[in-house]
């Protein structure tokens, strides 16, 4: 089993609009596809870990969500990255369908998408990461024993000033992006491989 990077995916990812209601509002954060390059070229595998409530609120259909996420696996591919999994919660509880309104174990910042991902994928989420730019994704990652990265893009430098104060559970790490991110990542991973 091995270690992975679990990504957020709005304002981590991809530009933070609020819900990614029509494709063409689904836009790669500068730096994103070479960044998760350079996790592929170091073994490490890249995992999306997504909360999409506007699709249980009924903002958007479950095709189009696919169509966002064959979109954002296309563009990385243009630059020679890939994802290799993709987990979504689709429920909220004021989900418009019943089968989206359930109290899951999978909406973050609950584990239950990080369990599955490890079981799948055969990882080990007490040396993976986690990097996502909401307290959800840290507290996701402190229930998972894997370490939590901030980056200041999308939500993160709101939640980082005026959230964070507050919170018990800390980052192991703030990053201005994902590229910062990732070489913190690496940085550590050749630290613990010693």
């Amino acid at each position: 089993m091995k270690p992975a990077v679990f990504l957020d995916r709005d304002g981590t990812i991809n530009e933070q609009m609020g819900y990614i209601n029509h494709i063409d509002r689904f836009h790669l954060l500068e730096g994103v596809p070479d960044a998760i390059r350079r996790l592929n070229i170091a073994g490490i595998p890249v995992v999306v870990v997504t909360n999409q409530s506007g699709l249980a609120r009924g903002y958007f259909p479950e095709s189009l969500l696919e169509e966002v996420h064959r979109k954002m696996e296309l563009l990385l591919a243009d630059d020679n990255a890939h994802i290799d999994g993709i987990f979504v919660c689709p429920h909220h509880p004021e989900a418009k369908e019943a089968k989206f309104r359930v109290d899951c174990d999978c909406r973050k910042p609950k584990n239950g998408l990080f369990v599955r991902a490890a079981r799948e994928l055969e990882l080990d989420l007490a040396r993976s990461y986690v990097v996502g730019d909401r307290w959800s994704d840290l507290k996701a990652a402190a229930s998972c024993g894997a370490k939590g990265i901030l980056v200041l893009t999308g939500y993160g430098r709101g939640d980082y000033e005026y959230i964070g104060p507050q919170q018990q559970i800390q980052p192991h790490y703030v990053a201005e992006n994902l590229q910062e991110a990732v070489d913190w990542i690496l940085a550590d991973l050749a630290v613990s491989r010693v």
